[in-house]
């Protein structure tokens, strides 16, 4: 490894540009002298010389520039601090080799100046050490700052930088439609589990009310509303019917049942102990309900075209396994499809076999409509127009539904195409038609009119160039046809003229051979 000539120190405080003037080598780093010797900093100052030190202008400045160098790229405030401190080489003969912390900023700094090479901390322990001690001594090899100062910067750009991280709009976060799916489907499990439990215990007492009571909350309502069947009269109907939406009829039949069941007498401490569970499975119940129209109305707010496409709880698991609304946006049509069967995948390409034609999408209406034959298909449409609503709601400031419709009647449409041979509307139809009606809606949506505006200069521009190039290949194709067929008549001709040169010579050949013959027989 070459000797590193200097060390590039990003601070909390600005950028610093150190020259080695002494280093140990990689093996000497082991040895406890060289540990001693950067830890004290009377000896590491003799091994390294600040050459340059320029701070932030302000906190923003800071902010703006550590934010740049977390994505990998090279701020115009340290372009310039290299350009007038690192010595001038072209890279040819000889080059200057520079420490970096950062691998990816080691790669930008690399492409900009021909003349340096970086290596970076994570790969070669000698910049690491030395950047080490750089950070240990710091406020001593900086010049012009004061105790605490590096300190205090810290805290602060740290705060800065993880605000500007975390910081997002309140009406327009996924954050909360991943916990809510999540919280949703739990909820789910923990009803199904009380509710069987509820079901089974309460069933040795009023098995017969199974069969009149279907839905799991309303069976524990019931519970706690019935308690013991013997208590139950004529008079209890109207109560019964307060719990059953206002359904006298399921509630005369409840008591009908109740008087003629085949169940078994209950004590009163197991009674209690059945309906304390049931009223926790219907708390859960309406809490999920509560939780399930806030999770509709935030969809409604953040991803609408995809609430539209695919339904609340779909649309919201795909954001859930993505990770949000942005990575899912990232994501090609192709990924999005198999979203969620990911083990499938793998082992698909680990076996050789038939890789899955969906994931999540599935659970998506479209799925089960559709035939056998053509669920692959239209799998991978839905794909595509989930993808395309995804990019919609992530990067409009003023997301619409209308995208949406549009794109969920194509699927209908899709459907009948499959299924009767219907011609769907095309994509240019489509999105032309969402335009006009989000332009007739009053401008839900910030929309740029000379984009949409198909009559522009750029587009006819582009549409003449575009003929111009057709009718220049039309040309050139006609010419090479006229060349062919010439081509083939003159093979034709000359064919025949070797035809008939063939038939004319045993002709010529003939008086020949009579000449021979008679000469043959005068000789005899």
């Amino acid at each position: 490894m070459a000797n590193v000539n200097y060390l590039l120190f990003e601070s909390a405080v600005g950028f610093s540009l150190f020259e080695v003037v002494h280093q140990a080598d990689t093996v000497g780093l082991e040895l406890p002298e060289v540990k001693d010797a950067m830890k004290d900093f009377d000896k590491f100052g003799k091994m390294v010389k600040l050459r340059s030190f320029n701070p932030w202008n302000s906190a923003a400045h800071g902010l703006e520039a550590i934010n740049l160098i977390s994505e990998g790229i090279m701020p115009d405030h340290l372009k310039n601090t290299l350009e007038l401190n690192l010595p001038q080489t072209s890279g040819k003969k000889s080059k200057i080799v520079l420490g970096v912390v950062d691998k990816r900023l080691a790669g930008e700094i690399s492409g900009t100046f021909p003349g340096v090479q970086c290596e970076a901390a994570d790969t070669s322990e000698v910049v690491a050490a030395l950047l080490r001690g750089i950070r240990t001594h710091a406020s001593k090899l900086l010049k012009g700052l004061q105790d605490g100062d590096i300190n205090r910067a810290q805290l602060g750009l740290g705060h800065a930088y993880s605000r500007a991280k975390v910081k997002f709009s309140v009406h327009k976060n996924d954050n909360h439609i991943i916990q809510g799916i999540a919280t949703l489907d739990a909820l789910d499990k923990g009803i199904n589990s009380g509710a069987m439990r509820v079901r089974e215990w309460y069933g040795w007492h009023f098995p017969e009310l199974i069969r009149i009571v279907s839905d799991n909350g309303t069976y524990a309502k019931v519970v706690i509303a019935v308690g013991n069947k013997k208590s139950l009269s004529d008079e209890s109907i109207d109560d019964l019917a307060n719990v059953l939406n206002q359904d006298e009829d399921k509630a005369k039949a409840i008591i009908q049942a109740a008087k003629v069941s085949m169940g078994q007498d209950i004590s009163d401490m197991d009674l209690n102990m059945v309906k304390d569970l049931a009223d926790n499975v219907s708390k859960m119940a309406d809490f999920r309900r509560i939780l399930a129209e806030s999770l509709d109305k935030k969809m409604g707010e953040v991803a609408p075209n995809l609430q539209v496409i695919l339904g609340t709880p779909v649309a919201a698991r795909l954001i859930s396994h993505a990770g949000s609304l942005t990575n899912l946006a990232k994501y090609p049509a192709s990924t999005l499809q198999i979203l969620g069967a990911e083990k499938a995948l793998f082992r698909a390409l680990k076996t050789k076999g038939a890789t899955p034609k969906y994931g999540l999408l599935y659970q998506s209406t479209f799925i089960g409509r559709a035939g056998p034959k053509v669920k692959g298909r239209i799998s991978r449409y839905l794909a595509n127009k989930c993808s395309i609503a995804s990019r919609i709601d992530n990067f409009s400031e003023n997301p619409t539904r209308r995208f949406g419709e549009v794109m969920r009647e194509q699927l209908e449409q899709r459907l009948e195409w499959y299924a009767k041979g219907i011609k769907p509307m095309k994509n240019t139809e489509a999105m032309d038609k969402a335009i006009k009606l989000v332009m007739d809606d009053e401008g839900d949506m910030d929309i740029d009119t000379e984009m949409v505006d198909s009559k522009t200069a750029d587009h006819v521009a582009a549409e003449s160039s575009k003929k111009d190039k057709k009718d220049k290949k039309e040309k050139k194709e006609k010419k090479k046809d006229k060349e062919e067929k010439k081509d083939k008549k003159d093979k034709k001709r000359k064919a025949t003229s070797e035809d008939v040169e063939m038939v004319d010579a045993p002709d010529a050949a003939e008086p020949e051979k009579k000449k021979k013959k008679k000469s043959k027989s005068k000789s005899e």
